[in-house]
């Protein structure tokens, strides 16, 4: 490297790019360690040697030197080298002082790494994606469903918890029953927290939320083009988010037949196919799937797979609601107040008459209804103290009976007898007090009569 002062070399030394020089003619004079260091290949390797040579050997598939002799002008290429590493070439012509080019000076930088990381940057945008919707669906609802340390037990549901955080630290299949608002999103938060995969992702996907034409690809993704609007890359679904987590599929009772097929195969061998490949992707996912409708009746319907209601029903824990839990509810109206008065800066308390009708009354939206009643009392008072004159009508009943529907006389009812009329009114009463109060006990409370009465009218 004659042509090249020592001064001028330990400057190439120091660049973070990697340098090739050569002369007018494409013979190599000198690289720098950096050069060395991207491509493996040694100055001792390259001196002397024609740039040409090196591309027919199959050393570079691409080279700058005679377009830029040709030329005059500055260049650059994408060149790959045989170990399959690719470098992004700009390279310069070096005029003497008569403007004779004498040198072309070659700055070479990886892009392999760039490549990676790109594709790297992709798939994190895929994931941050899904993790602002769970995140959205977390702190949507301050409610005691999605926070497993702020949960109000009582002995059924401490009995639940123990169950549940037995089954986690297994791998297997679990399948929440329930009304809905009885916390199932909780219980599977709890199952995912308790297990070993507590550290990863834990992806709720809401089946009767995501409409049936998307609904494929969202949960198994897309391969590149699969359909039109589908990007260049493609897309992993749900199950391939969540490697090494728990997809929660709540309300799999709404997911169409078409999906309920591809979910089996997850299930049995842990792979999905995307829409439009052929090849199918392992995944090592934990499945727990929820559900308020009657599973067994859909499958004799025909609505639903029986293989799948099988092979879901692993693990069954059949959630009670709220009105055989009420034990729970004054804590629960606690942790509500609180959280909702801190939300909007105010200091509401329940007095005892409210609390003896919260506790009477059905819930038929379980918890979900409790916490949105507070929230609106909490907005809407004026006063510091919920009475039972804050109530809505539903719950607060002058009398047990107000409860019931209104009995009326219907066309039903012409043509007969005093003693029938007051026979089938009587059926109607009972069966409406039943239906609201949901037991023998309380509906015989409320009607003032024995139970044995009530039996004995139940089998009339």
């Amino acid at each position: 490297m004659d042509k090249i002062g020592a001064s001028v070399r330990h400057v190439f030394e120091v660049l973070d790019d990697g340098i090739y020089i050569t002369d007018k003619d494409g013979k190599t004079l000198f690289v720098n360690s950096m050069y060395e260091r991207l491509t493996g290949l040694t100055e001792g390797e390259l001196r002397g040697k024609d740039v040409r040579y090196l591309k027919d050997s199959g050393i570079f598939d691409a080279v700058l030197n005679p377009e830029i002799v040709k030329t005059g002008k500055p260049a650059t290429v994408v060149q790959q080298l045989k170990t399959g590493k690719r470098l992004v070439l700009r390279g310069f012509p070096v005029f003497d002082d008569d403007g004779e080019l004498i040198l072309v000076v070659t700055l070479a930088r990886d892009i392999t790494l760039i490549g990676q990381m790109r594709k790297q940057i992709a798939q994190q945008k895929e994931q941050i994606s899904l993790f602002s919707k769970q995140l959205a669906h977390l702190t949507s609802q301050d409610s005691t469903d999605n926070n497993p340390d702020n949960m109000f037990y009582d002995s059924q549901v401490q009995q639940l918890v123990s169950l549940i955080k037995r089954i986690a630290e297994t791998d297997a299949t679990m399948l929440l029953l329930g009304e809905t608002g009885v916390g199932k999103d909780w219980f599977a938060r709890l199952a995912h927290d308790s297990s070993p995969r507590r550290d990863e992702m834990f992806l709720k996907v809401d089946c009767g939320s995501i409409s049936e034409n998307l609904i494929e690809s969202e949960l198994f993704g897309y391969a590149p083009g699969a359909f039109t609007g589908a990007t260049s890359k493609g897309k992993p679904g749900h199950f391939e988010m969540a490697n090494r987590g728990t997809v929660f599929l709540d309300e799999i009772g709404e997911l169409p037949l078409s999906m309920q097929a591809k979910l089996l195969r997850v299930l049995q061998d842990q792979e999905v196919v995307r829409v439009g490949a052929s090849v199918a992707k392992k995944v090592d996912v934990r499945i727990i799937a929820a559900t308020n409708r009657n599973l067994e009746e859909e499958v004799r319907k025909g609505n639903f797979r029986s293989d799948l209601f099988y092979r879901l029903r692993v693990a069954v824990v059949d959630i009670p609601p709220l009105r055989e839990r009420t034990e729970m509810i004054p804590g629960l109206v606690e942790h509500f107040l609180s959280i909702y008065g801190e939300k909007y800066k105010k200091d509401i308390t329940c007095a005892r008459d409210a609390m003896q009708l919260l506790l009477k009354y059905r819930w038929p939206g379980n918890i979900r209804e409790l916490e949105n009643l507070v929230q609106s009392l909490v907005v809407t008072l004026e006063h510091s103290e919920i009475s039972a004159n804050d109530l809505p009508p539903s719950i607060n009943s002058r009398h047990p009976m107000d409860c019931l529907p209104n009995v009326e006389l219907d066309s039903k009812d012409q043509g007969k007898s005093l003693k029938e009329i007051m026979a089938e009114l009587e059926r109607r009463v009972i069966q409406q007090a039943l239906d609201t109060y949901g037991s023998v006990n309380k509906a015989s409370e409320v009607l003032k009569v024995n139970r044995t009465t009530i039996f004995r009218k139940m089998k009339q």
